[in-house]
């Protein structure tokens, strides 16, 4: 039987991800410092606005970097499970993150300065590198630190404004960046890439480690994939419905204040609106973890009945995120961008979120034709290939070198008859499909694998 929550929730969330980027493309016009929606707009766009950054905005990536976390785990039990020895599937899994790194680097120098895959490799590459063999308690407490640190960090944020707001000196104006400040701006290619490449590093370093949310989330990825919670959402209904009534909450009430914050519905001095860009990141983290449980929910949900076409297709999409989310920047970055067709300096927010959408059905459709014809996406093929056949030049983490199994760490069970089996697609990524599973191996254990799979 198909596991389908981790694919539905990759394939769903990726919608949430070209809402969240399009917005980069509004270029030609003045930014607000603590937002990059901009000011103006009809009605419509201003509740576009709102929902995004109570909904969206530093939400959809630390859900992503939880279910990359998962599949790590789910890539290193099934290998094993194949017959491949535990240091020969950390290799693969150092290789698969390194090619990540290029593959992220690639993508900011050609397309999109907000890439995401360097974060992800990046953190994949240290964190199984200290965290993959460690035990359950050792997991969850490092996972519970990383959220005490974040809850300082806002509380921090508060005192900090509290003395801002109390110095005799303040600014009196609101700032904003200057005209056409924005991302997709600049109208010379090279220009325009070099500055992406210049913002590249900040955003793999800060978002994939620095801001502890990803990190925290991949940790707890590993802990949950042990657990088989998205696997087995029927023995965890309590635990799923708990997280996403109270993740969800949490992080649409952190949200709340930064929106009213940008509308002006608060006298905010613009000096102190750091504050709420600070509880947005941190807030970030429950949302995602609630976003996750609710498509575990949603998973269940839909593994006890029949499914539909567009469960089939959304499902598809996640079996190809990487595809899929680097063809929202083909779709995307030539078409708006200024040193492309330019066509963000026309659109505002309302309007962009209706061109996300659409760029997102165009993947959903490309998935769906490529699920009837059983094939993988072109950039999962490039990766596993890539992955494979690279030599193991980083170094040996854990283990690797030692060849024993961590007790710590569950060990593999082959598939039974009649049990739940999980294909190779399940071991992906928020934008990655490793499928790093020998062809030979995959077929054996796994018979019932979803099309395209072996």
């Amino acid at each position: 039987m198909r596991v389908p929550a981790p694919d539905l929730a990759r394939g769903g969330m990726l919608l949430l991800i070209a809402i969240a980027n399009t917005p980069w493309y509004l270029w030609g016009r003045q930014l607000r410092p603590s937002t990059i929606h901009p000011p103006g707009g009809s009605m419509l766009d201003r509740a576009v606005q709102v929902a995004s950054i109570v909904t969206v905005d530093f939400r959809v990536y630390p859900m992503f970097a939880f279910l990359f976390g998962y599949g790590m785990v789910q890539l290193l039990t099934r290998q094993e499970a194949a017959g491949q020895d535990r240091p020969s599937v950390l290799a693969q899994l150092r290789r698969r993150n390194a090619w990540l790194l290029v593959f992220g680097f690639l993508h900011a120098a050609l397309l999109w300065q907000g890439d995401i895959l360097g974060a992800y490799g990046l953190a994949g590459l240290l964190l199984a590198r200290f965290f993959l063999h460690r035990a359950d308690r050792t997991l969850l407490t490092w996972s519970a630190i990383g959220a005490a640190l974040l809850t300082l960090a806002t509380l921090g944020g508060i005192a900090a404004a509290c003395l801002a707001a109390a110095a005799p000196v303040r600014p009196e104006t609101v700032g904003y960046l200057p005209l056409g400040a924005a991302p997709g701006g600049q109208s010379d290619p090279l220009a325009a890439a070099l500055d992406r490449l210049t913002f590249w590093p900040v955003v793999t370093i800060g978002q994939g480690l620095l801001t502890l949310a990803l990190p925290v989330a991949i940790v707890l990825g590993f802990w949950s994939a042990r657990r088989r919670i998205l696997e087995q959402p029927g023995r965890h209904l309590p635990l799923l419905r708990h997280v996403a009534i109270v993740g969800v909450a949490v992080g649409w009430l952190g949200g709340l204040p930064h929106a009213a914050a940008v509308m002006g519905w608060l006298p905010v001095p613009p000096e102190l609106m750091f504050v709420f860009e600070i509880t947005q990141m941190t807030t970030g983290l429950p949302a995602g973890l609630g976003y996750a449980a609710a498509f575990g929910l949603l998973g269940h949900r839909v593994s006890r009945r029949r499914t539909g076409a567009l469960v089939t297709a959304v499902t598809a999409v996640g079996r190809r995120s990487l595809s899929a989310y680097l063809a929202q920047s083909f779709l995307c970055a030539p078409v708006l961008a200024a040193w492309g067709l330019g066509l963000g300096a026309h659109l505002h927010s309302a309007a962009m979120a209706g061109y996300a959408i659409s760029v997102w059905l165009v993947t959903v459709t490309g998935a769906w034709l490529l699920e009837r014809h059983r094939l993988r996406g072109p950039a999962e093929i490039a990766l596993r290939r890539l992955a494979r056949r690279s030599p193991d030049v980083l170094v040996p983490g854990p283990l690797s070198g030692r060849g024993r199994r961590n007790r710590s760490f569950p060990p593999p069970q082959l598939p039974s008859r009649g049990s739940v089996r999980v294909s190779p697609y399940d071991a992906t990524s928020p934008a990655v499909t490793p499928d790093l599973v020998n062809d030979k191996s995959a077929r054996r254990t796994d018979n019932n694998a979803a099309p395209g799979a072996s």
